[in-house]
């Protein structure tokens, strides 16, 4: 119960990694909030004791009165885990439409943005810990076909990680990032297009995560370092990448 009286925010919670990193804290005892665009999902986080906010991660107006109302009932954060994103549309960059780049820029780079913005009052007395999700694409491989945005997004957070751990160390605030590689999740069913005309080959050696032998990872394998990451045994890490993969992106 290492996370007991602790308070913890969750995005992205509805589902995958998100949903099973709100209830690993939530079994440590954190009283965890669970902040989601899809009402639906949320609803049946209630059911593990979990408390819910319906926002959008990329709308300033949603974020601004979802941490409102953390900030009444709850007065402050000791750890928030920057998890929502999406993959977005995969096509051919002379193919992909501006409004297709301008989703994942706002879900994934506006909507880590804001989250840790409105964080960052309610730890500034106390410290925490804040994690923020990245993906070994755009940071240790680039061979995702028609992923230009994403692969944009995932490493511009590595660097807003690092730059934000400088600033915020002065508050004994601790900012680190999760890299996953194939993680078992709905974020794949994203729209494709066009990908066979720019498609690279690429031939991997037994499988294409040498850990499981090509089985990909769980939701559970990322949530349990970013527990990790949220707790005292991390006190001393800020800055910091950690790959979640299987040694996926060894093979690159």
């Amino acid at each position: 119960m290492q996370f007991e009286n602790r308070i913890v925010l969750v995005t992205g919670a509805g589902s995958g990694i998100g949903r099973a990193t709100a209830q690993a804290f939530a079994r440590q005892g954190a009283h965890v909030i669970g902040l989601d665009l899809n009402s639906e999902s949320l609803g049946t986080l209630t059911q593990d004791g979990i408390e819910t906010i319906r926002a959008d991660v990329s709308d300033p107006a949603d974020m601004q009165s979802a941490f409102d109302q953390i900030t009444e009932r709850h007065g402050r954060l000791d750890a928030t885990f920057a998890n929502a994103g999406v993959n977005g549309t995969w096509a051919p960059i002379e193919d992909m439409r501006v409004e297709d780049w301008d989703q994942v820029m706002g879900i994934n780079l506006r909507g880590t943005f804001l989250t840790v913005h409105h964080t960052v009052p309610l730890m500034r007395g106390a410290g925490g810990s804040i994690i923020i999700t990245s993906s070994i694409t755009g940071t240790r491989i680039y061979n995702i076909t028609g992923a230009s945005a994403y692969a944009a997004t995932k490493g511009a957070q590595l660097s807003y990680t690092k730059m934000a751990a400088l600033e915020l160390a002065r508050y004994k605030i601790r900012v680190n990032a999760v890299c996953p590689g194939r993680i078992q999740s709905n974020i794949h069913a994203n729209p494709k297009h066009g990908l066979e005309k720019i498609t690279v080959p690429a031939d991997y050696p037994d499988g294409d995560i040498p850990l499981t032998g090509g089985t990909d990872g769980k939701p559970e394998d990322v949530a349990d370092v970013v527990t990790f990451l949220a707790s005292d045994a991390s006190r001393h890490v800020t800055g910091t990448f950690v790959f979640v993969d299987g040694g996926q992106s060894l093979l690159v």
